[in-house]
């Protein structure tokens, strides 16, 4: 998909405005020492491109950047909402806007990740601490 230098600062006004491979990624917290069961309260809902296999689609990406969005939800915070951003080597952070402004966030190896309902994904949260989500669900946004 070719894309001019406009496209790259656009940020579509509604899901119809983006490219088929964008998708809602819904990630919930996965059973860890404090949650044995995992929590559902406490989450990320991601708006990126997917390849066929999965990954994430930086060619895609590249054409998109503002349209890739994050929504962090915990138990008794606010929802903090920002930009899923692609950096060198490949990796991947979460960035915060506004009031939310905190140190980013770390996608664990999301570069080689597959985000398919079933599997499982590590962040590196603003705790410093590396917590692991399930993928809850992908849909069209």
């Amino acid at each position: 998909m070719r894309t001019n230098l406009q496209d790259q600062h656009r940020v579509p006004t509604s899901p119809a405005g983006l490219p088929e491979n964008f998708c809602l990624v819904r990630l919930r917290l996965a059973r860890e020492h404090d949650h044995p069961e995992g929590d559902s309260r406490h989450g990320y809902d991601i708006l990126t491109p997917l390849r066929d296999d999965g990954g994430i689609d930086a060619e895609a990406y590249r054409a998109w950047p503002l349209a890739c969005r994050v929504r962090r939800f915990r138990p008794g915070e606010d929802d903090a909402i920002g930009h899923l951003v692609h950096g060198p080597g490949g990796s991947w952070t979460i960035q915060y806007d506004g009031e939310a402004a905190m140190g980013e966030e770390r996608g664990f190896h999301f570069r080689d990740e597959r985000f398919r309902a079933g599997e499982y994904v590590s962040i590196r949260e603003d705790d410093h601490q590396m917590h692991t989500f399930k993928v809850w669900e992908v849909r069209q946004p």
